[in-house]
């Protein structure tokens, strides 16, 4: 039903316009009047006739966002999350049968309780048909009603921040079939602006600049998983408290509470309290969907959890995440409450997410019938097309956990963590956007997120740190990270024209680092939030050694390692004199910084010039840059693979890390540090997690990175051009004997299987049709033609 435009849907429509009117739809923003403030919801609604069977084109988006109904069954949501310059819209072919039918759609606005993601420009919906529908049903031009829906109740929903009000539902107040059309207190609605075209619109007022949605539609399926752990009675709803006991486990419940499986109903006697605990097995993100039946003035509360802990007073240790006993259950969740009707179907507007889920019933004088509860799991499409195995099962054994990480933290933007912020960071996507490279062809995801960055430049030339985001926050690192991106973009897919629209944002970051330099030529500590890994010895925030104010050795080096990558980006797009230009600034910053950071004694870049405190990333970050001198790079290599005392990077900029063994030839200290993740299964994840213990977040895309290291660094396959059109294989199989793959290519496929027995490499390499590349073991170097070859 999902269509996919790129262009303006009325191209005609500008025809003998002035330049100021040019860029406007015969459609228009509604709205519904007198709603109040926001938070509200709303309804739209609109019968029409069709003669005879047909096609109708819609493109639909709202302010914040939308359900689409069509004869009381949903056909799509959105709108895809943009900013005002980005505001997407979705464009759907629905299939009409001659007769009367009912279009509705459910329209929020959060407000400033709306996910800090949600960017707004005002309150409305815009539903803008074509052809002979464009009378018919288009909005502002053919008569609409609207509502404010009733029942609605916003609550915090901490321990989360970022992710927006969860839902309070009152059953009694409730507009029960809104989605068809159904109820009183329908409206004529207010008529706002056109749509405005975001390709040519020529004045901006505070309009909804409109394009396309560029990305699929989000997956939504019903899914029956999970197993119930836990039933008890239960005297109060601060559960959290309560110590899940097994002497408390009412065993004979739990089979008739195994209701996510989809299996029956369970009928909740009155005045009666019920605590369940579900075991989902895994980590969703999903739709919840409650049906009751009768049960007034009951309570039914869902939480979601990652896990439980193992004390209820604050953030701290969960143990193994796999265990429940003697834990307490912190959630972030909804409440409904059933007015006794029949068939009540409570569903929130946004998703939840975990992997256990807290069921809280609490019934008065009428029992309560709990007729289904169902999960539609949501996230980006995004599933495992290359292919990897070993002679070490453990590396196997970190796939799923890996890519489930990757796809809950995938929707329609990547998201740092799906439980608590749900927020594109830019140094989470850099990585998750390399392991998307490595496992599907789909880069539509890394695409809308360089372009999202890109649209977030501020007056400084820097980026915001997150986006979109309707809290504007600075993490001036991850504005370099994003010229990384760039980059990486440039060498893992082949569209030079969609970099050149990136370039001049590059040189804003650059230019803005360029101007912290003091007069010893040292980047001092830019403006902002200067992160660059959770170490513990570094404090709550994350900051090196002198990042906040004063010189720092990490911040430097890592100025020198992207301004090298910004040279080779500038070249590979034929700007000599700027790659030039960026190649002096990166060596005459590096040698500034080797001579003041450079401690002979320990042979290791210090983190301060006092040189005091030293760290992995110093090291790593000065190896990266290649510019190291060579009367220090050996010497560096052996410090930083044996030094005992320096601070470690953590789960993320371990990244970084393994990218410097790759460097050194020491992949017996990758597999060394591969270790965190061959635990995890043991411990009970189901997705990676985010910092050392006790960690925040179970679900942390960025810790998914290993996936983008099985490839590029243990089977070698990497890029040795823009675009991908030649190739570099360069195995390192470290304590494997044999390893084989098939990695995803802009042409196709790339098939490797080695074996290595006495110190020789033996296998095959397939290449597809136009790609060619060399093999590199050792010392030796080998042509590869498309096809396949033995080696």
């Amino acid at each position: 039903m999902r269509a996919f435009i790129t262009n303006d849907p009325y191209p005609g429509y500008d025809e003998g316009k002035a330049w100021i009117e040019r860029g406007t739809w015969p459609c228009k923003w509604v709205c519904c009047a007198n709603t109040g403030a926001a938070p509200f919801v709303t309804a739209f609604r609109k019968r029409f006739t069709v003669a005879k069977d047909a096609v109708m084109r819609a493109h639909v988006s709202a302010d914040e966002r939308y359900e689409i109904f069509l004869n009381g069954t949903r056909i799509g949501r959105g709108s895809e999350r943009g900013d005002r310059e980005n505001w997407y819209y979705e464009s759907y072919d629905i299939p009409l049968k001659k007769g009367e039918h009912v279009i509705v759609a459910r329209v929020w606005s959060m407000g400033k309780r709306a996910p800090y993601a949600q960017m707004s420009v005002y309150p409305g919906f815009i539903f803008a048909t074509e052809n002979e529908f464009l009378p018919v049903l288009g909005t502002g031009v053919a008569e609409w009603e609207a509502k404010k829906l009733e029942g609605y109740e916003f609550t915090d929903p901490m321990p989360a921040w970022g992710t927006g009000a969860n839902l309070d539902i009152h059953g009694d107040k409730f507009d029960w079939g809104f989605e068809k059309g159904e109820g009183d207190g329908w409206e004529p609605v207010d008529v706002l602006d056109p749509g405005a075209n975001g390709f040519i619109r020529n004045e901006y007022p505070p309009l909804h600049l409109m394009k396309p949605a560029v990305l699929p539609a989000m997956m939504e399926r019903e899914v029956y998983v999970g197993s119930v752990k836990f039933v008890s009675e239960v005297e109060s709803e601060n559960t959290r408290e309560v110590v899940v006991n097994t002497g408390d486990n009412l065993t004979s419940e739990l089979d008739s509470w195994n209701l996510i499986s989809g299996k029956g109903s369970i009928t909740v006697p009155a005045n009666t309290a019920r605590r369940v605990i579900i075991d989902l097995d895994n980590y969703y993100c999903a739709y919840p969907e409650l049906i009751t039946s009768g049960g007034k003035g009951s309570l039914v509360r869902l939480l979601w959890a990652e896990a439980l802990y193992e004390s209820f007073e604050s953030f701290g240790f969960k143990g193994n995440r796999g265990e429940i006993e003697g834990k307490h259950f912190w959630g972030i969740g909804d409440v409904f409450r059933p007015d006794g009707g029949r068939d009540r179907r409570f569903e929130t507007l946004w998703w939840q997410a975990g992997r256990y889920i807290e069921i809280l019933v609490q019934t008065a004088d009428d029992p309560l019938v709990i007729e289904s509860l169902k999960l539609r799991e949501t996230r980006y499409p995004v599933e495992m097309e290359s292919e990897f195995s070993s002679s070490d099962k453990r590396l196997e054994n970190v796939v799923p956990i890996a890519l489930r990480g990757l796809q809950m933290c995938s929707h329609e933007t990547y998201l740092d963590c799906p439980y608590y912020e749900q927020l594109q960071y830019i140094g989470d996507t850099r990585l998750e956007a390399l392991t998307t490279y490595t496992i599907t062809h789909d880069d539509r995801l890394p695409r809308k997120a360089l372009r999202m960055f890109d649209a977030s430049r501020l007056n400084s030339g820097l980026t915001q740190s997150r986006y979109p985001s309707r809290v504007t926050q600075v993490i001036t690192p991850f504005s370099m990270w994003w010229v990384g991106m760039v980059y990486d973009y440039s060498r893992w897919r082949d569209d030079e024209e969609f970099v050149r629209g990136m370039i001049h944002g590059v040189r804003g970051v650059l230019d803005y680092y360029l101007s912290c330099v003091n007069k010893d030529g040292l980047i001092e500590a830019p403006n902002g939030w200067n992160f660059m890994d959770w170490v513990p010895a570094w404090g709550g925030w994350g900051l090196p050694p002198d990042a906040d104010k004063g010189v720092s050795g990490v911040i430097n080096w890592h100025a020198v390692m992207i301004f090298t990558l910004a040279a080779e980006l500038e070249e590979s797009l034929g700007e000599l004199e700027l790659a030039a230009k960026d190649r002096r600034a990166a060596s005459e910053l590096a040698a500034r910084v080797s001579a003041a950071f450079w401690d002979d004694s320990r042979n290791l870049f210090a983190d301060d010039l006092a040189k005091k405190r030293f760290s992995e990333h110093s090291q790593c970050l000065a190896l990266l840059s290649g510019l190291v001198g060579a009367d220090k790079r050996e010497k560096l290599a052996n410090a930083l693979t044996s030094a005992p005392d320096i601070e470690r990077t953590t789960i993320y900029f371990t990244h970084y890390l393994f990218e410097t063994y790759r460097v050194l030839g020491r992949m017996d200290k990758l597999f060394e540090r591969l270790n965190l993740w061959f635990e995890l299964e043991k411990l009970g994840f189901k997705t990676t997690f985010e910092m050392p213990e006790p960690s925040r977040s179970d679900c942390h895309g960025w810790a998914a990175h290993p996936l983008y290291h099985y490839f590029a660094t243990i089977l070698g396959i990497r890029p040795a051009s823009k675009g991908f059109r030649v190739v570099k294989i360069e195995p390192q199989l470290g304590p494997l004997t044999h390893a084989k793959g098939k990695l995803v290519h802009p042409k196709g496929f790339i098939s490797v299987d080695f074996t290595v027995n006495d110190g020789k490499l033996s296998g095959s390499v397939e290449l597809p049709d136009g790609v060619t590349g060399t093999l590199v073991y050792g010392d030796q170097t080998k042509e590869l033609r498309a096809g396949r070859q033995e080696i």
